[in-house]
């Protein structure tokens, strides 16, 4: 459990209690971020789990031009809000861009850096100044004891409304990566440590619709290693149908099979919870 606690809000990340980020990888069209909206909703209150609804505006960092990207900053925050207002929730997108975060941060509750952008000076303290909270990506190609960097970027501002999520690092070719070290240097930070487990399984270089990109073997194996670790919340991407999923076809989770995939991992965060000195 972090030393800090963040409120976001009626979730106190931080707090004991393990909570979840999901929804569809990239806005899609808008019966399809509805539906997961709901089936999340109604799952998160059969297992009493505090949830932040995720999806991307905008993705700037497909690895083809010619790759969905998303519906853009006005119309992709204006079904976030349309989701956040009828369900309830909390909501949290991608920002790549400084002259973004204003008009995101009149939606968003958090802010989320993504991780090849988490060294970026002015996107990090444009998001912090906003005074929201924000989600740090923990970068592919830094070391997780380097992640206090991108923190003391955003304390510099007076926010320490902040959360680092562990997603992997590239080792060799096109794999990603995921030392449970770097959890306990996370937790050295003393803010909320999440746990991407989805984005954990891609294999880069392959389209994200060819279910080689992503190796879901590993899916339990990783998600209840993590929580064992002792992270305060859970970053899994759901979708109503992977296969037809727009963006990281092969690694999100089927938001009707979620439930069951998860009920474990509440355990586990139980037990740990117990024994935590």
């Amino acid at each position: 459990m972090s030393e800090k606690t963040v409120k976001v809000g009626q979730i106190s990340c931080g707090s004991g209690e393990l909570f979840l980020i999901s929804g569809p990888c990239v806005i899609e069209r808008e019966p399809v971020m509805m539906e997961t909206a709901e089936k999340l909703k109604k799952m998160a209150e059969r297992l009493n789990l505090p949830l932040i609804y995720k999806s991307s505006y905008q993705k700037d960092n497909r690895s083809d031009v010619n790759f969905y990207q998303g519906p853009g900053l006005e119309e992709g925050l204006r079904t976030l809000e349309k989701i956040k207002n009828t369900f309830d929730l909390p909501v949290l997108s991608d920002v790549h861009y400084p002259d973004q975060v204003q008009a995101a941060s009149e939606v968003l509750d958090i802010i989320q850096i993504p991780a090849y952008l988490c060294m970026q000076t002015t996107l990090v303290v444009a998001a912090a100044r906003t005074g929201k909270t924000v989600n740090l990506k923990h970068g592919q190609f830094l070391a997780p004891e380097n992640m206090i960097k991108p923190v003391k970027k955003v304390e510099s501002t007076g926010n320490n409304k902040i959360l680092l999520t562990e997603r992997g690092y590239t080792f060799g070719y096109n794999d990603l990566v995921v030392d449970p070290r770097s959890f306990y240097h996370l937790n050295e930070t003393g803010y909320p440590v999440i746990f991407d487990i989805t984005h954990s399984i891609r294999k880069y270089g392959i389209p994200s619709a060819d279910p080689g990109g992503g190796a879901r073997q590993y899916l339990n194996v990783l998600a209840r290693a993590g929580v064992a670790a002792g992270v305060d919340g859970i970053f899994i991407e759901a979708h109503p149908c992977p296969a037809e999923a727009l963006c990281d076809a092969a690694s999100q989770y089927d938001v009707n099979e979620l439930e069951e995939f998860i009920k474990p991992l509440i355990e586990i965060h139980q037990v740990n919870k117990k024994y935590h000195v």
